[in-house]
């Protein structure tokens, strides 16, 4: 039985089409989940546009934002049945005995493959998921929104675990892409006052972080990050990556302050590190999620207190991908969503 998918088959840009594959197989301690909706990641985007920093497998089915239905169970699974709703963590292939899966920290496992560039991901129909990455998707939650946990835990980890926020604080979100707008949701839940800073270009999409009760701003964020005390902001969540978005966050940052670095870029900096120390800001870098994160992120998602529904910009059929692609690089949109034919 052959399903169509988006692969991303070279490094050149552009290498990205529709293919037909084979059914995966499954092993015994894995699960055959039939995809129901698979969101479209900025990583997607950059591997379509060639603009990656990460080894990719070519050729490889992107998408590694999905949840769905367990359409058949391997041997050795316990705790599952044909049917049950889930969504998939994202580290498909660890190593069990490296010191940081260890101590559950397994997205840090430098041997780590996720799915969409080290293994086949989710833009098909069917996708082999090893059963330890499953999460129980709550009857009333709709998998268009269940299947953005991901960025949804990407945004946690970056904001509640790897950032000390508490109420009162102000906090900055330089980006308004799927993650940036999440991560400042994610600071409003922690109590902080928002703003979420963009380009002239991202004006529709701030207007989106608004609904969050975020304050947008385009362009010069100088005056509002020394409207309290004339310091600058508690934290600066770098959620573009670009090198002049650190060069920034260095600017508006407090002495005693922190950046959270969660957006990538390859490009050198060029410019001196040495406001980090004069300031004695503390630069963090956060990658990925985890186990217990996960659990947060769906209880958020099912109580309400999270609602995705804002970020969704639509919801295409597989075979119309490129249109998904280009309304989300474009900026038209913050995320688009697929579903398989």
């Amino acid at each position: 039985m052959k399903s169509i998918a988006v692969v991303n088959f070279a490094p050149e840009k552009g290498s990205v089409e529709i293919r037909e594959i084979e059914k995966p197989s499954i092993g015994q301690d894995d699960v055959l989940l039939e995809v129901a909706n698979v969101g479209v990641c900025g990583s997607d985007l950059h591997q379509w546009t060639a603009d990656h920093s990460w080894p990719v497998n070519y050729p490889v089915v992107l998408g590694h934002e999905f949840g769905g239905h367990i359409a058949e169970l391997g041997s050795n699974v316990v705790g599952w049945k044909e049917g049950d709703r889930v969504v998939s963590e994202t580290a498909a292939v660890i190593d069990q005995n490296n010191p940081l899966s260890k101590q559950g920290l397994y997205n840090l496992d430098p041997t780590r493959k996720g799915f969409g560039y080290g293994v086949n991901g989710a833009m098909t129909k069917f996708v082999r998921v090893p059963a330890r990455c499953l999460h129980k998707v709550p009857e009333t939650l709709p998998f268009e929104q269940a299947c953005l946990t991901e960025p949804c835990s990407v945004a946690y980890n970056a904001v509640v675990v790897n950032s000390q926020i508490r109420p009162g604080d102000r906090v900055m979100v330089l980006g308004p892409g799927t993650i940036g707008i999440l991560c400042a949701a994610m600071a409003k839940l922690c109590g902080a006052t928002v703003v979420v800073v963009g380009l002239e270009a991202d004006r529709g999409r701030l207007a989106i972080a608004q609904q969050y009760g975020c304050e947008t701003i385009v362009g010069d964020a100088s005056e509002w990050a020394k409207q309290q005390d004339g310091l600058g902001v508690d934290c600066v969540i770098d959620a573009a990556g670009v090198s002049a978005t650190l060069k920034m966050a260095l600017q508006l940052v407090r002495p005693n302050g922190q950046i959270t670095k969660v957006g990538w870029g390859p490009q050198p900096l060029n410019f001196s590190l040495d406001p980090l120390v004069q300031k004695n800001v503390r630069l963090q870098g956060s990658f990925s999620h985890n186990w217990p994160i996960w659990e947060k992120v769906l209880s958020l998602l099912a109580s309400g207190n999270l609602d995705v529904r804002p970020i969704i910009g639509g919801v295409w059929n597989l075979s119309d991908w490129h249109q998904a692609f280009e309304e989300m690089h474009s900026g038209n949109v913050v995320k688009s969503v697929l579903t398989p034919n």
